[in-house]
């Protein structure tokens, strides 16, 4: 009986933190803080609606009450998720947009979730307007993930470094972006700034830590390994900054408009695709046509030939970084507008797709990297036709194992013999 009874005791403290209740306000009594959200159909409130906060190990349900509210108490200021259940919705009523919000406490002790519903109106999209859809997802997709991953096979190509902190330099620039609007710039404004730090951020980057490792001898694999602890140290270090909660930028979402046939997108989506396809345009001439753009391909086909040759191998590297900091800055923009918020850990969640589309592209070459991407950002949005959302990654990375099982130098890397 008694180890029966501390095999119970055991299981209770290892089961996740919850309360429930039938009312409308749940676990005000024994939280500091709480979270207020408001149900709403036609500006009118819906009752009898259930409503799940849940994060961090901690779960809550209530039922909203005749003003179309409920008042759930959470434990800790951490990031929560609230889930309204559309199964309690009234008959013809679906929610405009998620079904789920996450919410940021910031200063204050409470949190607010607005849901609003609408008729529930089920329209069936043809296959050919659902491919149509995903294939300018796709290319939008590609086209931002071409500006981190350009970045990051610069900085490859001239240095050798494969550097896992460029996740985190994705980041730096959606939440520079952030402060600036909080300053109350506009958002323009806000975006510029965010590059031109971003720029400066990869150069600090280089000249106070990979510059003097450089010069010390140390190996590529010892400076990868540290990339690694920079990424941890630097997305805490976001988290400790800005919450664990999701914020938007002005602007996020809008509606979408017809442009031709099938084809809809939204002014967000028009201005992030025409602003990446002028940066990568620019960024191609730069390589094509300027001294200095010749120059850093000459380092990353042969950084000791290139030395031999008078180029200044170290001040290229450097305007590399400054680049590579600057692309990924603005890549973590879009990527905001395009998930859409500012989270985090933000950049982590497309790192892997950043490595494949710069391996399916050819190591260490920009445009590489280009086609890469916009292969990757393609197969990803498409592929959810026939998979699920939840894995639409997987295949993706499925088709990069396949391409370098047939091509090891990737799309349009150089054969290299080895011994």
């Amino acid at each position: 009986m008694i180890i029966t009874a501390c095999f119970v005791v055991l299981l209770q403290g290892a089961a996740p933190a919850s309360a429930q209740g039938d009312g409308s306000e749940v676990g005000l009594d024994d939280n500091d803080y709480s979270i207020t959200a408001n149900v709403r159909f036609n500006n009118e409130p819906v009752q009898d609606v259930r409503i799940v906060v849940s994060g961090g190990g901690y779960e809550a349900e209530a039922l909203t009450n005749e003003r179309g509210q409920v008042r759930v108490g959470v434990p800790t200021t951490d990031g929560y998720d609230v889930l309204i259940d559309e199964e309690t919705l009234p008959e013809g009523v679906a929610v405009e947009g998620e079904n789920t919000q996450s919410v940021a406490f910031g200063s204050q002790f409470f949190a607010p979730a607005n849901f609003f519903l609408g008729e529930d109106v089920r329209e069936t999209a043809s296959f050919l307007s659902q491919f149509v859809e995903r294939l300018m997802n796709g290319i939008n997709f590609g086209l931002m993930l071409a500006l981190a991953s350009i970045g990051l096979s610069l900085i490859f190509g001239t240095t050798g470094l494969t550097n896992f902190a460029h996740a985190e330099m994705v980041t730096f620039g959606a939440i520079f972006a952030l402060w600036m609007v909080m300053i109350d710039l506009p958002i323009l404004v806000a975006i510029v700034l965010a590059v031109i730090a971003s720029g400066i951020f990869g150069w600090l980057f280089d000249a106070s830590l990979w510059r003097p490792l450089r010069r010390r001898g140390i190996g590529l694999v010892q400076m990868m390994i540290l990339t690694i602890g920079f990424s941890l140290a630097l997305r805490y270090i976001f988290l400790m900054l800005i919450g664990g909660g999701t914020t938007q930028l002005p602007g996020s979402g809008g509606v979408k408009h017809q442009i031709i046939g099938p084809i809809q997108l939204s002014t967000i989506d028009m201005v992030s695709m025409g602003l990446s396809l002028l940066v990568l345009l620019a960024v191609s001439y730069w390589l094509l046509r300027t001294r200095i753009g010749k120059a850093t391909r000459a380092v990353a086909d042969n950084r000791q030939l290139a030395a031999a040759s008078g180029i200044n191998v170290e001040r290229v590297t450097r305007i590399v970084w400054v680049i590579g900091g600057a692309l990924a800055g603005l890549s973590g923009v879009l990527w905001a507008y395009f998930r859409p918020g500012i989270k985090w850990d933000m950049g982590m969640q497309i790192l892997l797709l950043i490595f494949a589309a710069v391996v399916l592209g050819g190591l260490g070459t920009a445009f590489g990297a280009l086609v890469g991407s916009l292969v990757i950002g393609i197969l990803v949005e498409v592929s959810t036709l026939w998979i699920p959302s939840d894995i639409k990654y997987v295949g993706a990375l499925g088709v990069l194992v396949i391409v370098l099982l047939v091509r090891p130098q990737g799309l349009l890397g150089r054969r290299e013999r080895v011994g």
